[in-house]
């Protein structure tokens, strides 16, 4: 069952469960879209893994099931990220 975090781990933008822009990776990092797509650039910086939009829960699942409330640190490393972009720069998500 996905966590649907609350917000955004580059920015701190809040995600609720039915933003439209929430982006998750396969370990259900999260993101915004202008923080995935832009400064990411689809490349998880935690796994390097690419990035999808998070599924909305509907409000009759949300009640058996509610969206986590914990947020994550909010931070990117650019440096670091620089030299994690760098090894899967040319390498489709399929294939890292």
């Amino acid at each position: 069952m996905l966590e649907l975090r609350p917000s955004c781990e580059g920015c701190g933008k809040s995600l609720p469960p039915n933003a439209s822009d929430a982006m998750i990776c396969t370990y259900e990092c999260t993101f915004c879209e202008v923080c995935a797509f832009t400064r990411l650039r689809n490349v998880c910086p935690n796994c390097g893994g690419n990035f999808q939009h998070r599924p909305i829960r509907t409000r009759a699942q949300l009640e058996k099931h509610p969206a986590g409330a914990t947020s994550h640190p909010v931070s990117i490393d650019e440096a670091s990220h620089a030299r994690f972009f760098e090894r899967y720069r040319d390498t489709p998500p399929g294939e890292r």
